[in-house]
């Protein structure tokens, strides 16, 4: 339970009530409890967000129709050379960092930010691999289906520029430090939907492979009493994270860990395949906070002794996210 004083409920994922970000002491709360959470799991769970809940419910029901419709249907926007959309198989996520497993037993649809530039702007944006070099592909149905995505990515990126400024806070750094690093991201939806399960699945083979993040941040939503998420604590402790009803989950990813020296953790996580009597199919809904694609990511200390990250002296995020998805789908 939330305490009062706190904000924090603890544990490995803590949940953090953001409702007090509206005042100077409130954020200062936050920040802290946020600095705990990334140097602990790289987790946290979020309410109080101000993320209305009926634009949330626009955008899981608007996702479900569409991957509800025939496969012919789904494949006329499929993802191909120049424009992304939507694939048959989420590739093998295992593969970002060199394990060899079956492909992921997903489907999924993804837009970018840049996605609606011109072809000209887009590629100057970064080689073939760069996935917001792609061109958005949207369906005719539902009919509502680019309105409500293009509405829910605007609230996702408002709501992610405010956690960079709480992350800069927690980090000793002046709030809008990060804001020159972001001012024309190629941050993504990428919504997982994991067909209902009726056979067994290969040796190896997840819903979503055991994996980290790759950029700085990820706001997820995840379907209620539809649990799969897992968090890896120590070397082989996976830990369930509960989807709360109106909550979002949120980690840091690679590139974030590597700006903080290893001081915050990008953390080991996969999608479990369930038990073989749930037939249940399952949609979750991540928003992919990226640096603009030129930005040069450089640990702000020395690395510390954590094993959770790559060391390099400097990389820049599109050589970084470039490199991961080439793995994921080559």
């Amino acid at each position: 339970m939330l305490t009062a004083g706190a904000t924090v409920a603890k544990g490995f994922v803590p949940v953090i009530d953001l409702s007090s970000r509206d005042t100077a002491e409130g954020r200062a709360a936050l920040a802290k409890a946020i600095d705990a959470a990334c140097t602990g799991s790289g987790f946290f769970v979020i309410v109080g967000h101000g993320i209305p809940q009926e634009l949330i419910d626009r955008m899981f029901h608007t996702t479900y129709a569409f991957f509800r419709l025939p496969d012919e249907e789904k494949k006329a926007v499929a993802h191909r050379p120049g424009v992304s959309g939507y694939r048959k198989t989420g590739g093998s996520t295992a593969h970002s960092l060199d394990q060899q497993t079956p492909p992921d037993l997903c489907e999924a649809f993804s837009v970018h930010a840049t996605g609606e530039l011109s072809g000209e702007e887009r590629r100057k944006l970064g080689n073939e691999w760069a996935t917001w070099t792609l061109a958005n592909v949207w369906p005719e149905n539902p009919p509502e289906f680019r309105k409500v995505w293009q509405e829910y990515m605007t609230a996702m990126g408002e709501l992610a520029a405010d956690l960079m400024h709480l992350f800069a806070t927690a980090l000793d750094l002046d709030e809008k430090f990060f804001d020159d690093k972001f001012d024309h991201h190629g941050s993504s939806i990428a919504v997982n939907y994991y067909p209902p399960q009726l056979t067994p699945p290969l040796p190896g083979q997840w819903r979503r492979g055991p994996h980290t993040d790759f950029g700085s941040l990820t706001i997820l939503y995840q379907e209620d009493n539809r649990g799969g998420l897992q968090v890896l604590q120590g070397e082989n402790d996976w830990r369930d994270v509960s989807a709360i009803p109106g909550s979002f989950v949120v980690n840091i990813g690679d590139l974030m860990a590597l700006w903080t020296g290893g001081r915050w953790v990008s953390t080991m996580h996969r999608v479990a395949t369930p038990h073989p009597d749930d037939t249940n199919s399952r949609l979750t809904i991540p928003y992919f906070y990226l640096p603009n694609h030129d930005a040069l990511i450089e640990p702000m200390r020395p690395f510390t002794d954590s094993p959770t990250v790559e060391r390099f002296d400097s990389v820049t995020v599109s050589d970084w996210v470039s490199r991961k998805v080439q793995k994921i789908f080559s």
